[in-house]
Order: C-alpha cells, then sequence, then structure tokens
C-alpha cells in the first residue's frame, strides 16, 4: 500500500491537474444544469474534471473505492475511499467568481487520511491531515491564531427557508461565538482561508463528504478542530481553531 506522502504527492497533483481544466473550460462557456435548487447546479467542467480525477485514480489506487460528487461510486477492496468535490463553489464559478477550487480526500477504514486543495485563481495548493502537517505551497502552515470570541470572523452558509425555523435559531446561537460573519460560496476554500490564518471557524449544516473531508483533513493538519455536532435536527460541521469550535459547538448544543 503506498506510503501517506506518496498519496498526498498524487492528490496534489490531481487537483492542480483537474482545477486547469475546469477553468480552460470556463473559459470557452458553460453549460449549466440545475440539481435540486437554483444554485444547486452542475456544469460540463465538474464532470470533466471529476472524470480525469477517476481516471488517474483508476490507473494509479486501483483496490481503493472512489466517490465523486458527480455520481462516481467506485467500490475498493482496500478499505480506502477517495472523495472527490471536482469543483467546491460550481455557483460562484458559474457566475464568474474566482471563489471556488478543486478539492479531494482520503479516508481510511476509521478517519480521514488527508485532504488536498487546488485553488486556480491563485495557484495554491494546500495538502495536510491528522498525521501529516498542513502546507501551501510545500511551506508549512503557522499556528491557527486563538483569536478573542468579539474579534472572531465565521464563514458560513444558511439556506433562507431556514431562517424561521429550529436550525435558524440554532444558528443564531453560533453567531454569538463570533464577532462578524462571511458568506463567500465554497466551503473548502473558506476552510483554507482560515488555515491560512484569515478566518476563524466554519460552520454549516447538512454537508456532504466531498464537501466536509478536504478541508477538515488540512485544517486538522495545520492543528485545528473539525467537529459533526447534532443540533435541531441536522448535523453541522463545524471547522476551525479549537477555542471557536468548542465554543461554537456549546453553542448550537445548548437549548434555546
Amino acid at each position: 500500500m503506498p506510503d501517506l506522502a506518496a498519496d498526498a504527492a498524487l492528490a496534489a497533483r490531481l487537483v492542480r491537474e483537474a482545477g486547469r481544466l475546469a477553468a480552460r473550460t470556463r473559459v470557452g462557456g458553460l453549460d449549466v444544469t440545475r440539481k435540486t435548487s437554483g444554485s444547486d447546479i452542475v456544469t460540463q467542467a465538474d464532470t470533466a474534471a471529476e472524470r480525469l480525477i477517476v481516471a488517474e485514480l483508476a490507473a494509479h489506487r486501483p483496490d481503493d473505492a472512489i466517490v465523486g460528487e458527480e455520481g462516481t461510486s467506485r467500490p475498493g477492496t482496500s478499505g480506502r475511499t477517495w472523495v472527490i468535490d471536482p469543483v467546491d463553489g460550481t455557483y460562484n464559478f458559474a457566475r464568474g467568481s474566482d471563489w471556488w477550487c478543486s478539492a479531494i480526500a482520503l479516508h481510511g477504514e476509521h478517519d480521514v487520511l488527508l485532504g488536498a486543495v487546488h485553488h486556480p485563481a491563485s495557484l495554491r495548493t494546500w495538502v495536510g491531515g491528522p498525521d501529516l502537517p498542513s502546507t501551501c505551497d510545500g511551506a508549512p502552515l503557522a499556528p491557527l491564531p486563538d483569536t478573542p470570541r468579539e474579534a472572531r470572523c465565521a464563514v458560513t452558509y444558511l439556506h433562507p427557508p431556514f431562517f424561521g425555523s429550529g436550525v435558524g435559531e440554532a444558528f443564531a446561537r453560533a453567531l454569538g461565538e463570533v464577532g462578524t460573519l462571511r458568506m463567500l460560496g465554497s466551503g473548502t476554500m473558506d476552510v483554507m482561508a482560515i488555515a491560512s490564518g484569515q478566518w476563524d471557524v466554519l460552520f454549516q449544516h447538512t454537508v456532504a463528504d466531498w464537501d466536509r473531508l478536504p478541508g477538515a483533513a488540512i485544517i486538522r493538519g495545520a492543528g485545528g478542530e473539525s467537529v459533526v455536532v447534532p443540533a435541531a435536527g441536522v448535523e453541522w460541521t463545524v471547522t476551525g481553531a479549537p477555542a471557536a469550535v468548542a465554543d461554537v459547538r456549546r453553542a448550537l448544543l445548548r437549548r434555546a
């Protein structure tokens, strides 16, 4: 079985190639298809980038399982699964924003092993995991700042239909643990900004594995934490600096 360093090098190469392919495709014009809502969309760039990654994994890691956001589901025999998000932030991507990325995670039998993320607009690539100190373009990430509660910035998103519900109330409790917030539209890029010290904590409910695992792996490799918290009938992903994660977790669990 390949060692973790070899897996990380492969993952970094794949997200760079997928990101470049998606960016080139966007230049030529996109065919946008709606999936479940007006903001949940897919383009031919998403599917082409996923096909590229799947073909490379089939060639280089044939015993591993693969799960992709755009429909790939291949069983494996190794106990390991690659989880692919070929374009994270597709709505941003389709509208011309540069806040999107290509991302991949490798999950073992019990825990995520590594994540890799490429941001084509800045050409930066992050790699890391719980047992693999996180880097950006090969340089170790600095320790996450322990920002005071009143100065913390959260990155998050709440779909408007949830504003007036119990989910919205839990969201409001979490907001009490930060000083300000941003809604930028790519959860994985948001976590890369946290890993780089720009923001402090992400919280969002009902996050799919391809949206959660790449960033969770890298933030943990940078000394942060990522947890899943059941509250108000949904599961919240909370990722970031340890103290901020702990405070947001307590707020979500606190009854109104």
